[in-house]
């Protein structure tokens, strides 16, 4: 990697850039002057940093110092109001970050604050209304990648087809936010924006690098959105669940569930061959929830695959006992994908049955399909 990543400023903590504070000479004051800048007033370049002196400014861009924010390279807009951004970074790799205006009712029945905001919107079947106009929006949700591409290869993922190029550095994941609140013109202060680890990669294969940027993110002295907004989906890395339960400050937890027995999950995705249900769902019955939180388990619907009644049955009885709720996912299609989305018959049937046995079950509308920006989709697509 090129000196300019080497020394970006982005992702690197208050102690960090207080060392480098102190190896230049300069009084300590300057460290909350330089993180403040980065991280709450968004800027961009460190000469837009009117709070340091020139000289100093000067120094560290000659010592190969830059905020380091990722470029965005392309934006995609879709008729939803979603847009899908490319972003770029100091070595040329890219990947995908979302913005959601008013969400994809993914938080419905958590728990959590976001819960809270987006119940009264909610249909009978479980999809949130939305609102959202050209320029205004109650609330939105971004989702962050965390790797270039993935390795866990889920069969029915856009973004298996690309193998995992490389983890992104704190400052990688932390950027991706901060460059989508400076487009969207964002004041965190009275608008309400929800984090959701869901875009290209694996979280928890990147596990110290995902903790530093949830640090950097919930921050109130910085971005200043709160670990409660955030949600973290993993496919299933049992010792890292176990990890992030002794985390003080976590997001909440998903569950990529998607399968009701090992030999369906196992053919869809491979990482069940190394930690089965068995283990994942002991992991998920003894990670440690907070007061009226839930663990949600995230099931992607795929025509004929892991779709019928009997499958919706034994869903029930894998989760039962557990304070969690399901938020189903009809396929997101796309090229070189071989499955099918299913009818909307069959997800409201799978859902009457999960819901008839008493289990919280939700129906995730797809945000941005047309700009291939929906759960599964991401795969860099520029045309």
């Amino acid at each position: 990697m090129g000196q300019q990543l080497k020394c970006a400023l982005l992702g690197l903590s208050f102690q960090e850039l207080t060392g480098i504070i102190e190896g230049f000479g300069q009084p300590p004051y300057r460290a909350r002057q330089l993180y403040q800048a980065i991280y709450s007033q968004r800027q961009g370049t460190l000469q837009a940093i009117s709070t340091l002196p020139a000289d100093f400014r000067n120094q560290l861009s000659e010592e190969g110092y830059s905020i380091g924010l990722p470029a965005i390279e392309k934006k995609f807009s879709s008729t939803d109001g979603t847009i899908r951004y490319l972003m770029a970074f100091a070595d040329g790799q890219s990947v995908e970050t979302v913005w959601m205006p008013e969400g994809d009712g993914g938080e419905a029945g958590d728990g959590s604050e976001a819960d809270l905001e987006i119940t009264d919107e909610l249909l009978p079947s479980g999809q949130a209304t939305g609102g959202w106009q050209e320029g205004k929006f109650h609330r939105a949700t971004i989702c962050i990648s965390s790797q270039a591409g993935c390795a866990v290869n889920c069969q029915f993922c856009m973004t298996a087809l690309l193998g995992l190029q490389r983890n992104l550095a704190p400052g990688e994941i932390v950027g991706q936010v901060l460059a989508v609140l400076n487009d969207r013109s964002v004041n965190i202060d009275r608008e309400r924006i929800n984090l959701v680890f869901m875009g290209q990669g694996e979280p928890f294969l990147n596990y110290e690098s995902f903790m530093q940027a949830v640090r950097l993110l919930s921050d109130p002295e910085g971005i200043a959105i709160p670990a409660s907004r955030m949600t973290v989906s993993t496919s299933g890395i049992v010792p890292r669940i176990y990890d992030f339960g002794k985390e003080q400050l976590r997001p909440k937890l998903a569950i990529s569930l998607n399968a009701s027995n090992d030999d369906v999950r196992s053919g869809i995705m491979p990482i069940n061959k190394k930690w089965g249900l068995e283990k994942l769902l002991t992991a998920a019955r003894e990670f440690p929830l907070r007061n009226r939180e839930r663990l949600t388990f995230e099931y992607v619907l795929l025509d004929g695959v892991n779709d019928e009644v009997q499958h919706a049955s034994e869903v029930v009885e894998l989760v039962r006992g557990i304070r969690a709720k399901v938020n189903l996912i009809a396929l997101n299609p796309g090229p070189e994908i071989d499955f099918k989305t299913p009818v909307e018959q069959r997800v409201h049937t799978f859902q009457k049955i999960l819901r008839d046995a008493g289990i919280p079950a939700y129906i995730r509308r797809p945000r941005g399909r047309d700009i291939y920006a929906a759960c599964g989709q991401l795969k860099r697509t520029v045309a």
